[in-house]
């Protein structure tokens, strides 16, 4: 749908990865610089959440260049904490108290801890260097951007999702969304302890169907849907048990929900037919991210994040190209085909 300035409105939705996440970063890093298109809501979990609020907090302050500086610095304050972690001492818990938003966690002295202990356990003073990156952020600015923000989690108590918006958009509710119970103590928000939105929203596409000003919306997906061979090893088994749990509450809401009716438009000698629904879109991190182990989502180096986002910007230019003239007018994403068929 277009507006009376002539520009394009669209939604994103944004699936969480970890460090996987810088690939969304270089989509948003690319789409800043399309001036056709108007950003109008984004749906988020997670590491896409992340994206989303450090976007939209430069984008309100700063305008599209700005948008994409406050995206930069916080990835390199990712890769910052993660030095820190790198240059630690052997000892993990000397490791840890010292804080790497995913490093220590990738280890294998901590897979084998958090079998048998729990985060309130290895981390009593629940310190969480997200939280010290997340601050940095004008939440302010994040929330009058103009943008409809949506933050997914899980709430523990229920096993729902919550969905946060508007003035409940702060730096807690970011952290809910990205709050892996395996490393994070829960997030409380209001008495509610909340979990990674991941398990129940990844990411929450309602919001965007329920929209009547803005038909298209954009899923921005990194964990690989299918695979055609059979895992083997534990770590091959643990990666794939791992993408299956992050892509079933998508897969969920594609097969039940409107977006399964977003057809391209079939042509025909008398032109063709335009949907009546939404209008699906997709830029899909698999072609890049599949061939990555689920250690990598906690791989903070600077050369591995910014090699990730220079791909993800290679996949927006990719998608404009092909389908930015069809944004307004057809689906450019066959649902059944892309997620369902095998």
């Amino acid at each position: 749908m277009a507006r009376a300035s002539g520009k394009k409105r669209i939604s994103l939705a944004l699936q969480g990865g970890g460090s996987h996440g810088a690939f969304t970063w270089g989509v948003l890093d690319r789409l800043a610089e399309e001036d056709k298109l108007e950003i109008s809501a984004i749906s988020a979990t997670s590491a896409g959440a992340m994206n989303a609020v450090a976007y939209l907090s430069g984008l309100r302050n700063n305008g599209r260049k700005g948008a994409r500086v406050a995206l930069e610095n916080f990835w390199s304050d990712i890769s910052k904490k993660g030095a820190l972690f790198r240059a630690a001492p052997s000892n993990p818990m000397a490791q840890e108290l010292i804080g790497s938003p995913f490093g220590f966690w990738s280890t294998n002295v901590a897979k084998v801890m958090t079998t048998f202990f729990s985060p309130y356990d290895l981390n009593p003073a629940n310190i969480n260097p997200l939280r010290d990156i997340l601050k940095t952020i004008d939440f302010d600015a994040v929330r009058s951007s103009g943008v409809d923000l949506h933050v997914a989690a899980t709430n523990v108590q229920t096993g729902q999702l919550k969905d946060f918006s508007g003035l409940e958009l702060t730096c807690d509710a970011v952290l809910a969304s990205a709050c892996l119970p395996q490393v994070f103590q829960a997030v409380e928000i209001d008495g509610v302890p909340y979990w990674d939105g991941g398990y129940v929203g990844n990411p929450n596409l309602e919001p965007l169907l329920k929209r009547k000003d803005t038909r298209d919306i954009l899923l921005v997906t990194l964990n690989p849907i299918k695979r055609t061979t059979t895992p083997r090893s534990a770590a091959e088994i643990q990666d794939r048990l791992n993408e299956i749990i992050f892509n079933t509450s998508l897969l969920n809401q594609l097969r039940k929900g409107d977006a399964q009716d977003a057809k391209p438009a079939r042509w025909s000698l008398f032109g063709s037919r335009r949907p009546s629904g939404p209008l699906m879109h997709a830029i899909q991190g698999d072609d890049v991210l599949s061939f990555l182990s689920l250690d990598t989502k906690f791989d903070t180096s600077w050369q591995f994040l910014t090699g990730l986002r220079d791909k993800g910007r290679k996949a927006a230019a990719d998608w404009l190209k092909k389908c930015e003239d069809k944004v307004g007018y057809s689906s450019t994403v066959d649902i059944e085909d892309v997620f369902f068929k095998t």
